[in-house]
């Protein structure tokens, strides 16, 4: 059995080992250090720092990106003036920093008038509206009036025209008529017998209904009239006729109102020929004492009944050498006759 020196012995030279061990781990502590330097953070993007880390010893840090984003102004800061349009935008610089960073497109809005001749008094004025540039219609032209073609009706056309083969009128269909600016009848028709035997001179381009209120007004009253006034001049023979289809304004004027004659609607009677006589022109007769005169007031009044408008050398100057006499409807069936 061992003693008891050997076993003091034993734990002394252990403890002596592990003291050993102790003194070595600690001189090599206390050898080693810290580098003097260690890697310091690097700024966010957004906090728009101006300096730069303190580069390592072994290391190079590269440079900051040149599009870093410059850092705004606050909401109080006074917003510097906006360039002239025609002066190119100053170049924005970083603090701290001599290099400008790259300019955005600057869009600015000019602050006053666009360059060019002087403005009228009173400014720019607005195009005129459609309602601000209508007339009234005595100071419209035809070409402002923006007129269409009244359409017609093809079993009214066609009920009309029955009506002129059973009184023997001669006529002919002819195509569509379209001058513009609302001239033209939509289903015309050439007149060259007003009745039987009685020739409309020269021939007459109208709508249906006219002629039809021609032949019933020569048949009931312009024949039975000459026969009772005039017997001594025979038959009727020939209706003389000024004006039937033409485009224009009434009496001709260079504003107002479309003609009935631009419709077809109107035919201007200048006279009557008769078998053995002498033409009976149309032509004031107010005072004439005479059975000519007579025999003229009585078809123009008359023609009121198959006619809406009649018009006589007593109306106005326009209508002294002829019976004005047309089928314009009017509200309520008003007829206009002078």
């Amino acid at each position: 059995m061992p003693s008891a020196i050997d076993t003091r012995e034993s734990d002394a030279l252990r403890k002596l080992s592990i003291l050993a061990i102790l003194l070595a781990a600690t001189a090599f502590l206390a050898g080693a250090r810290l580098p003097p330097h260690g890697p310091l953070p690097q700024p966010r993007p957004d906090t728009g720092a101006a300096t730069s880390p303190t580069p390592l010893p072994d290391k190079t840090e590269p440079p900051a990106p040149a599009d870093v984003p410059a850092p705004q102004p606050k909401p109080d800061v006074k917003e510097p003036e906006r360039p002239a349009p025609d002066q190119p935008a100053a170049p924005q610089t970083e603090p701290g920093k001599s290099e400008p960073a790259k300019p955005e497109p600057a869009k600015p809005e000019p602050t006053e008038p666009m360059q060019g001749p002087p403005l009228p008094p009173g400014g720019l004025k607005s195009p005129q509206t459609p309602a601000e540039e209508t007339k009234p219609p005595a100071e419209q032209t035809l070409e402002e009036q923006h007129l269409t073609i009244e359409p017609e009706s093809d079993s009214e056309h066609a009920e009309c025209t029955a009506a002129l083969r059973a009184l023997g009128v001669a006529f002919k269909d002819t195509p569509r008529i379209d001058d513009g600016n609302g001239c033209g009848i939509d289903k015309p028709i050439i007149v060259s017998e007003a009745l039987p035997g009685i020739a409309l001179k020269p021939e007459a381009t109208i709508r249906c209904p006219a002629a039809l209120a021609l032949a019933r007004w020569l048949k009931d009253s312009v024949i039975p009239a000459a026969s009772a006034a005039l017997p001594e001049q025979g038959r009727l023979t020939t209706v003389n006729q000024a004006t039937s289809y033409m485009c224009r304004l009434r009496n001709g004027a260079e504003t107002g109102k479309i003609s009935e004659h631009a419709r077809g609607n109107a035919i201007d009677i200048a006279s009557f020929h008769f078998e053995k006589g002498e033409d009976v022109a149309v032509r004031s007769r107010r005072e004439d004492p005479t059975l000519t005169g007579a025999f003229q007031r009585t078809v123009s009044a008359a023609g009121c009944i198959y006619f809406t408008t009649v018009l006589d050398p007593e109306s106005d100057a326009a209508h002294e050498t002829h019976f004005h006499l047309d089928v314009m409807e009017r509200k309520g069936g008003y007829r206009y006759c002078h």
